[in-house]
């Protein structure tokens, strides 16, 4: 009714970010042809009240009509003063760019292997155990010691501290019948699962000794922790032993790749990852659909520049091994990250930033930037785009 109002608001930042973006963006796209004019990419908003807690905002001016040199504001990690820069469009997640927006995807859009949830029990807590649990379980039941493997979500797998799960898959059913108390807690899986309302979990009381979803491998595998802090300049992501047992808060992929890990475990992928994933309060939420499968990982990288991921991979992860003591939490906190750490990881940017061009990247921005416009060729504009308005 109003085609030629502009209008803007202040917002958290989440409506620029992960699942947020296509609800809301697709619509305004697709139905009005809004167009962002200006933007202010996320800073930290203060208010005067005592005690009140920091959150980060953007700034979106919009309307139904378009415009050039459309002004993006991006704020300094240093100084948190705004730099502008003229853009020619400004996209729903306040990068200069098409309007290209990132939907799940059930595949990857480049050649890696499939990332799957980690084994989700659905067991009323029936096959998982603390340490003291497993201790005194196995007090009475000394033969069910084989059967427990360790067991890991986003929490363990990153301050350490594992549980335990009774993980039965494939044993007969003749030594099951040897073990009482494991047969009394296979027997309240069932009735938890006959008893919920959802039909799938109750589909599964057919089969109570078992997890309710599998998916761990024969391997040793690549752990990314759906939950993390946003604190961290990099999520921490490990290779775990195929004898661990990931929770279903663990993005598991199952590959010893020494590049693929290093692609992932770089500042590449976590600027990606700052953009695309959603949020559990202000922790990262990682998404497999979202995240990883559409992530341009890079294309046609030399045998010399994959040695060089591949060596500095391995170095990230001989320096975290030197630190035996420390947890994952510790080694990645940015108070206590270790200088030498600090190094290894800047060596793996590096590296991982030649497999995609020779010129450096100045900033996450850039990043993104470059990112989206190898995203817009490896989909060729099928996949997700707002309608351009006519």
């Amino acid at each position: 009714e109003y085609p030629s109002t502009l209008v803007a608001f202040v917002s958290t930042n989440s409506i620029t970010q992960g699942e947020q973006v296509p609800l809301l963006w697709n619509y305004l796209l697709s139905k009005y042809g809004i167009k962002i004019h200006f933007a202010h990419r996320p800073f930290k908003w203060n208010n005067e009240a005592k005690g009140s807690a920091a959150v980060h905002v953007v700034i979106i001016g919009f309307g139904a009509y378009d415009q050039t040199n459309k002004a993006l504001y991006d704020y300094s990690t240093i100084t948190g003063e705004p730099n502008l820069i003229l853009c020619n469009n400004i996209n729903p997640y306040l990068v200069c760019g098409p309007d290209k927006i990132v939907v799940k995807r059930p595949k990857p859009i480049c050649k890696v292997p499939a990332m799957k949830y980690g084994n989700m029990p659905n067991d009323g807590g029936n096959l998982i155990f603390t340490d003291v649990q497993r201790i005194e379980f196995l007090k009475i039941q000394p033969e069910a010691a084989p059967y427990f493997k360790q067991f890991i979500g986003s929490k363990e797998f990153i301050n350490g501290n594992p549980r335990w799960c009774l993980w039965l898959k494939g044993v007969a059913p003749t030594i099951l019948k040897t073990m009482p108390m494991v047969l009394e807690r296979i027997e309240k899986v069932k009735q938890f699962r006959i008893n919920s309302t959802a039909q799938p979990t109750r589909n599964a009381a057919s089969t109570p000794s078992v997890f309710f979803f599998i998916s761990h491998p024969n391997t040793k595998y690549i752990g990314v922790p759906e939950v993390s802090t946003e604190r961290r300049e990099y999520i921490p992501i490990g290779f775990i032993k195929s004898e661990i047992i990931a929770s279903n808060k663990i993005y598991i992929v199952p590959s010893s790749d020494l590049f693929l890990f290093g692609t992932l475990a770089c500042k590449m992928h976590m600027a990606w990852m700052r953009i695309i994933a959603g949020r559990m309060k202000s922790d990262y939420s990682y998404s497999g659909s979202m995240v990883y499968n559409n992530y341009p990982f890079p294309q046609n990288p030399t045998d010399k520049q994959k040695q060089t991921v591949e060596a500095t991979a391995q170095h990230v992860l001989d320096v975290r091994a030197k630190f035996p003591e420390s947890s994952l939490a510790d080694l990645y906190d940015p108070n206590t990250m270790p200088p030498e750490l600090v190094k290894a990881h800047q060596a793996l940017d590096k590296a991982v930033d030649l497999c995609y061009r020779p010129q450096a990247f100045i900033n996450e921005t850039k990043r993104i930037e470059f990112l989206f416009e190898l995203y817009d060729k490896l989909t060729n504009g099928m996949f997700g785009e707002g309608r351009k308005k006519k």
